[in-house]
């Protein structure tokens, strides 16, 4: 088995680098002492559900943590990276900044916002890993 199929069969939750215009779109975690990194900048995603595949999840958790329903079809590139409690698959996809306007915060997260994906690359509160796999897309000449 190759790595990917590997990681779609096993994955533990998926992420989008979701691009509205030029900008990415990041949610403020919430506060809380029993997440991990709380309040930092995340990324619409999270964990998976059932058997469903690393495309469904991050959709899923787009939708329900921002509103903004995409198809599979929007996803432009993806990656698959080992982290302590399993595979995680990173998404992006590049959408108007139109759809900003379509955003709506759903029951997790404190807050969203638009960031430059550099600025949250060398925010303070990004998400270590995150950020990593976001300049690893940066460089691989995404955006």
């Amino acid at each position: 088995m190759t790595k990917d199929a590997i990681a779609k069969a096993e994955f533990s939750g998926a992420k989008l680098a979701l691009f509205l215009g030029s900008d990415l779109l990041v949610i403020q975690r919430d506060d809380k002492p029993d997440i991990p990194y709380p309040g930092h900048w995340d990324l619409p995603g999270g964990g998976r559900e059932g058997r469903e595949s690393p495309e469904a999840c991050a959709l899923r958790e787009t939708f329900e943590e921002v509103g903004l329903r995409l198809s599979a079809s929007a996803l432009s590139w993806s990656c698959a990276y080992l982290r302590p409690r399993g595979w995680v698959w990173m998404f992006a996809s590049h959408q108007p900044a139109a759809l900003a306007q379509e955003v709506r915060l759903g029951d997790e997260g404190q807050s969203w916002a638009l960031m430059s994906p550099q600025n949250y690359c060398a925010h303070p509160l990004a998400v270590p890993h995150f950020a990593e796999q976001l300049r690893a897309y940066l460089a691989a000449g995404g955006a």
